[in-house]
């Protein structure tokens, strides 16, 4: 049974889907509170927990941009073998009295979870899973963060209970 359900998750595309084994207990989170005005812009890939849709994938930045309806398109946009591409979504607030809760979508009207776990108080880097433990990224405004803030950052990922062993460092000069 727990294969079939592996299967039609990756058949939907649907990152949030899974069968849960009781494996690892993880504290997914989030912020009680976002500006959402002041996520938009660009960010960086610093860090993330690797898979198929970013294999291999280097030089990964994500670029918000709040429309008027509310929505916020995604453009996600990388270099994997030297050759740049990019793949445009969209996010969404479901729910107002739990910020921290994004739905993304980059096909159809299948969405994932986007959790913010942690974010800067000056929204400088930011800390992103989903409602299971296989996905994380830690993100910057710049490409590199200081030794000492993404040691910080490891830790506090470490504390809720994410193998940090999995991080794939991606940004490349």
């Amino acid at each position: 049974m727990k294969n079939i359900i592996i299967l039609v998750c990756i058949m939907l595309g649907l990152g949030s889907c899974r069968a849960d084994n009781g494996n690892q207990k993880i504290d997914n989170s989030t912020i009680e509170t976002l500006d959402v005005a002041r996520f938009m812009g660009k960010w960086y890939e610093i860090a993330r927990y690797d898979h198929r849709f970013e294999k291999d994938m280097t030089n990964v930045s994500a670029t918000y941009t709040l429309l008027d309806n509310g929505r916020i398109e995604v453009l996600n946009a990388g270099y994997k073998n030297g050759e740049y591409k990019e793949i445009k979504g969209k996010a969404k607030q479901p729910n107002p009295d739990d910020p921290g809760k994004l739905k993304v979508s980059f096909f159809l009207w299948f969405y994932s979870d986007y959790y913010i776990l942690d974010i800067a108080p000056d929204y400088s880097h930011v800390i992103i899973g989903s409602s299971t433990d296989k996905y994380l990224w830690i993100m910057s405004r710049e490409p590199v963060l200081p030794d000492n803030i993404l040691s910080e950052l490891i830790e506090k990922i470490r504390q809720r209970g994410y193998d940090t062993d999995r991080l794939v460092f991606s940004y490349k000069k």
